[in-house]
């Protein structure tokens, strides 16, 4: 029987040890033997769980038990759950997690530290819940060069801005909603503001790139400025608004970011609605492909971190190596400034304003509103965009870049 503790019995840890359950048989088929939860580490006290028994306090009874082969990390935010991975790895313990803050933040040390002890570091979980994505991207696309990387990649915003589309709402009152349903806690800044997505974008990156940045310095904006006059603009191109996190290689160098976008119909990110998640991947050789599913939720995340607890569990005597990653230097981020899209603005003006920003822009594609035009430009950087607009004496009232 193979033992593993669990640290952290919340939403997904408590989901981890239902999917053990429910899932015995099978999980003891694949692993060869039956996979035991010996610990569970928590502050609480869980009397009427069945395993409510294995409830521990101290991070020391895990690490000092030889019988525990791996550590399943859920307790979230940075600290403990730093320490006590680190930990964990030190005492010869392979780790799985959910915790995309502690990835993104010290991904490349935790790796190494693996590497160093022979043990593996996992985090399918970290990113799109159950969405199968961080696999995909170090084995199935190992042949390919990754371009870009971009996607919708927090189901709480994309559902509300899919509410704001779809029924005409405001913000506030679609983000009341959420959090009524329980898709946005009692303070949504994570989601909103785009901290969520720019810490899985940072390791969207790192998997495609090798180079981890910080997640604090990628350029983010959220949704909380979009109106609906933005879903507007966006249904008169047949498009949507959307959260998105990007990263993409420019002259060498990383770009990565998160903002708002205008998304094409023509693109398949565009549909993917509500709370569900969607990532496209483009590939030197496979070309596009989208990894689109459930991207948070109890049992769509478990599932994900114990395909990772399989996938060690059963190749014990076949180490599978993590990622290497290095922590990124100023000679590895390309500016913020260097990122080419096309880019929707909304200007006040008259028709001949138009015409002349079209010729501005290097573009056909102009819907005129009510006093005003919305414009998409052809390919270029932010900065040399405005400097067209202002030649012809015009200027935005705001814009969104264009998701090709």
């Amino acid at each position: 029987m193979m033992q593993i503790a669990i640290l952290g019995f919340g939403v997904v840890g408590s989901g981890t040890a239902e999917v053990l359950e429910e899932n015995k048989k099978l999980i003891a088929a694949r692993c060869g033997e039956e996979v035991n939860v010996k610990y569970i580490l928590d502050l609480r006290e869980f009397p009427e769980h069945p395993l409510g028994d294995r409830v521990v306090h101290d991070i020391k009874i895990i690490l000092n038990d030889p019988e525990v082969l791996l550590v399943a990390e859920m307790m979230g935010g940075s600290h403990p759950a730093y320490e006590f991975t680190r930990a964990a790895l030190e005492a010869g313990k392979s780790v799985v997690t959910s915790n995309k803050e502690v990835v993104s933040t010290f991904g490349a040390e935790l790796l190494e530290l693996a590497r160093a002890n022979k043990v593996s570091y996992f985090f399918e979980a970290s990113v799109g819940g159950g969405i199968p994505i961080i696999r995909p991207l170090q084995t199935d696309l190992a042949s390919n060069e990754i371009l870009a990387v971009s996607g919708i990649l927090n189901g709480t915003t994309n559902f509300i801005l899919t509410k704001m589309k779809n029924e005409g709402l405001d913000f506030a009152t679609v983000l009341k909603e959420a959090q009524v349903l329980g898709y946005a806690e009692a303070n949504p800044a994570a989601d909103v503001e785009g901290l969520d997505a720019a810490r899985k974008t940072v390791i969207l990156a790192a998997l495609s790139f090798g180079v981890l940045l910080d997640p604090n310095s990628i350029p983010t904006e959220g949704i909380t400025g979009i109106t609906a006059e933005h879903t507007a603009v966006a249904e008169a191109f047949g498009g949507a608004v959307k959260l998105i996190g990007h990263t993409e290689k420019i002259d060498g160098k990383v770009w990565a970011g998160v903002s708002p976008y205008l998304v094409p119909a023509s693109n398949p990110v565009s549909h993917v609605d509500g709370v569900f998640n969607g990532i496209l991947v483009d590939a030197n050789m496979l070309g596009r492909a989208l990894f689109y599913g459930a991207g948070a939720g109890k049992l769509p995340t478990a599932s994900a971190v114990v395909a990772d607890i399989i996938d060690i569990l059963s190749n014990r005597a076949n180490e599978r190596k993590s990622p290497a990653w290095r922590i990124a230097t100023a000679d590895d981020v390309a500016p913020a400034d260097k990122y080419v899209a096309c880019r929707c603005f909304l200007i006040e003006g008259c028709p001949r304003c138009a015409e002349k920003a079209k010729a501005a822009l290097k573009t056909e594609e102009v819907a005129m509103l009510d006093g005003k035009f919305a414009i998409v430009s052809a390919p270029m950087t932010a900065s040399d965009a405005d400097a067209a607009l202002s030649s012809v004496g015009l200027a935005s009232l705001w814009s969104l870049p264009v998701l090709d």
